[in-house]
């Protein structure tokens, strides 16, 4: 498909935005000049592809830089329709850290002046930057505030084509696919902060003072070996002072210090099972009233414009098959037409990619790793800190309280 594809009479397709690139693509793109230094785009299949016209998309081409594009088409509102946006992005490069997101914006936009401040309504596509962030914003605009989705939703880290695909209904549910197959869905109202919670903890209500929702406790029995107190570092004694060592300029000399093999750090006595443990109290919950039901929520008026509003560190993103619709089998087709054609023909680099698919699956591998890692030192410096606590807490507990629990030990 060739240029703006033109839906007539308008039954399933108000608009539409379908847009894949010929060479006139400039005539429709307009570069915003909000800053001087934004990056260049041009128009390539890259260094790999199915078909090497159809498969041409707008390209990043500088590194270490903002990008700011768009373009326009006629004005339409998706109120009581759906809002399917969807389009194709490959990070042909091994995307280490940049966007490869799109913005609808409303007709009033400034093209020539867009930027990161301009308001937006919708925001959706992956975004990579190291091993932390890897994901796809869904970012919607409600009485001009933006809120992103609480879900976090994986995106595709490799350097081939994906179809990204956001669909947002009249009846506040949507679905997020990637290469036609859904990866998220639910209530917008669930998934989202627009509204304040339907209800509350009851604040008439308060936990029993006799609740205990402790699972384990220090056992009391326990008591600290009598050797466990050493230094954490002590002296050096091989160590020798050097012979040019100036006591006038450098002070009196000390001997360097080390670490203590035998250093255990703090002793904490060990956990047993609490037999006052009732478990996690259930707060009691009320309607909140200060929620009330919004059906405008994704409702967007005078929708005109699509742009491309990015950073990256490395560039070589190429975007393709946009799409802007309120038929969801028309969309699903399309992406079959367009991104499915060109997986059926892109047998060619499978072949070329053999290592370079090896080398990903390395890169996320070693990233779990490194992710599983975090995550155990977080978990264990989050223990340290409630074994601080309690430790604190405990301090403060009467003595008699104390003898009580042991004799019911």
């Amino acid at each position: 498909m060739e240029g703006w594809a033109v839906f007539s009479p308008l039954t399933r397709v108000w608009g539409p935005f379908t847009h894949a690139f010929t060479t006139k693509w400039k005539e429709r793109w307009v570069l915003s000049q909000h800053k001087s230094n934004y990056g260049k785009f041009r128009l390539t299949a890259g260094s790999f592809y199915g078909d090497r016209e159809t498969d041409k998309g707008l390209q990043t081409t500088e590194n270490v830089r903002f990008y700011a594009i768009s373009s326009r088409f006629k004005p339409f509102s998706n109120r009581g329709k759906p809002l399917v946006i969807q389009y194709t992005v490959k990070h042909e490069q091994k995307m280490d850290c940049g966007g490869g997101y799109v913005k609808i914006f409303p007709s009033d936009l400034d093209q020539k002046n867009m930027s990161g401040e301009s308001l937006y309504y919708v925001m959706f596509g992956p975004d990579i930057c190291g091993s932390d962030i890897k994901k796809v914003h869904v970012i919607l605009n409600h009485k001009n505030k933006l809120y992103p989705i609480k879900r976090q939703i994986r995106c595709k880290v490799d350097g081939f084509t994906h179809l990204y695909t956001l669909v947002l209904r009249p009846n506040l549910t949507y679905e997020v696919k990637i290469d036609n197959k859904r990866v998220a869905s639910g209530d917008l109202e669930e998934d989202w902060d627009f509204l304040p919670p339907r209800k509350i903890n009851d604040p008439t209500v308060r936990k029993p003072e006799d609740w205990d929702d402790v699972a384990e406790i220090d056992d009391p029995e326990d008591t600290k070996p009598e050797d466990w107190d050493v230094p954490e570092y002590i002296v050096d004694n091989s160590a020798e002072k050097p012979k040019d060592w100036d006591v006038v300029a450098q002070g009196p000399w000390e001997p360097p210090q080390l670490k203590n093999p035998l250093y255990r750090g703090e002793w904490q006595p060990r956990k047993i099972p609490n037999p006052r443990f009732k478990g996690i109290w259930p707060h009691p919950q009320i309607a909140n009233p200060e929620y009330v039901p919004d059906t405008t929520i994704s409702i967007y008026e005078n929708i005109s414009v699509i742009g491309l509003d990015l950073w990256q560190v490395r560039s070589g993103t190429i975007f393709d098959n946009f799409l802007i619709t309120d038929d969801e089998g028309y969309a699903e087709e399309f992406g079959d037409e367009t991104w499915g054609e060109t997986k059926v023909s892109e047998e060619p680099e499978e072949k070329m990619s053999k290592q370079q698919i090896e080398e990903e699956k390395q890169r996320e591998r070693r990233e779990a790793e490194e992710e599983a890692k975090k995550k155990k030192k977080k978990k264990k410096k989050k223990e340290k800190k409630k074994k601080k606590e309690k430790k604190k807490k405990r301090e403060t507990v009467p003595e008699t309280r104390i003898v009580a629990q042991k004799e019911e030990l």
